[in-house]
Formats: C-alpha cells, sequence, structure tokens
C-alpha cells in the first residue's frame, strides 16, 4: 500500500532527523517525536488488518492524530533550533503528502460503506 509506504518513510526522515537533537532530548522530545512518527505508518498497517472497513477508517482517524503530534512536535523543534528550516520544509512536505493520500483512502473507504 503507497500510503503506508510513504508513512514508513517519514518515520524514517522523523527518526533522522531527530538523531541531530541534542542529548539532553532523548528522553524528551526526540522520544516523543519518534513514538508518534512510528505510530503513523504502525496504525495504517494495524487498520488494514481489520475484518472491517469501518475499524480501517477508525485506525487511519489515529494515524491522522498522530500526524498532527509529528507536525506539533517538529515546529516545536524548528523554533528552539533543534531543526533548520529546510529540514522542516522537507518533513513537512513529507507529512503533506501522506495526509493527502490519507484522505483519499478514507474518502474511498467512505464511499465503499455507502
Amino acid at each position: 500500500m503507497i500510503l503506508w509506504q510513504k508513512a514508513l518513510d517519514l518515520a524514517v526522515a522523523v527518526h533522522e532527523a531527530s538523531a541531530t537533537f541534542p542529548k539532553a532530548e532523548i528522553f524528551g522530545l526526540v522520544s516523543q517525536i519518534r513514538r508518534a512518527a512510528v505510530s503513523i505508518p504502525s496504525n495504517i498497517a494495524e487498520g488494514s488488518a481489520r475484518r472491517s472497513t469501518r475499524e480501517f477508517i477508525a485506525f487511519l482517524h489515529i494515524a491522522r492524530g498522530s500526524m498532527a503530534e509529528v507536525e506539533t512536535q517538529l515546529l516545536l523543534a524548528q523554533r528552539v533550533g533543534y531543526v533548520s528550516d529546510e529540514c522542516l520544509w522537507a518533513l513537512q512536505f513529507r507529512l503533506d503528502e501522506v495526509g493527502r493520500i490519507m484522505n483519499a483512502v478514507i474518502t474511498g473507504l467512505r464511499r465503499r460503506l455507502g
């Protein structure tokens, strides 16, 4: 599934970007942003393995919430100087791409429900 692959790529990019954060943030922002980023493809995978379309949609909504967490945490990291504007832009581009695909998948699943 393209959505899952793009979300996994995003999680890898967030992991790489957060590796440059100060060591003092290992148990703070680094841990939090990585968990939220991993939650996105994880919820997509779990939802797609469910038996009902409604459950899948619910997991996609959870993944969307995790995307909002990652976006907020990236903005915080940029404001305190942990990530550059260029890095933030690149990660935001990936977030937007995953968001667009996710919205299209949710719309398609809702149509299937009738």
